[in-house]
């Protein structure tokens, strides 16, 4: 009975990677916050900052920034800029 629900958020999950494209923010397992350049294969290319671009394994994406908003009802879950 466990099973059934796993298989259907691990479906969710899959369809949101799919899904990501340019300019989408994420969220990876460890916590950094990025914003998606390019999808990859197996990678994202995504920006920390401004100066720092990297490759995210796609296996390492948690969520999309949007999609917490969603669940959490609150629109104050943003991005700023830190001085």
């Amino acid at each position: 009975m466990i099973i059934r629900p796993q298989r259907v958020q691990a479906k969710k999950h899959k369809e949101m990677l799919d899904n990501l494209q340019k300019g989408d923010k994420i969220v990876s397992q460890g916590g950094l916050i990025c914003e998606v350049i390019k999808p990859e294969n197996t990678f994202f290319k995504v920006k920390i900052n401004d100066n720092t671009e990297v490759r995210l394994a796609k296996n390492h994406v948690a969520y999309k920034l949007e999609d917490l908003e969603k669940e959490s009802g609150d629109s104050k879950v943003s991005l700023q800029k830190e001085n």
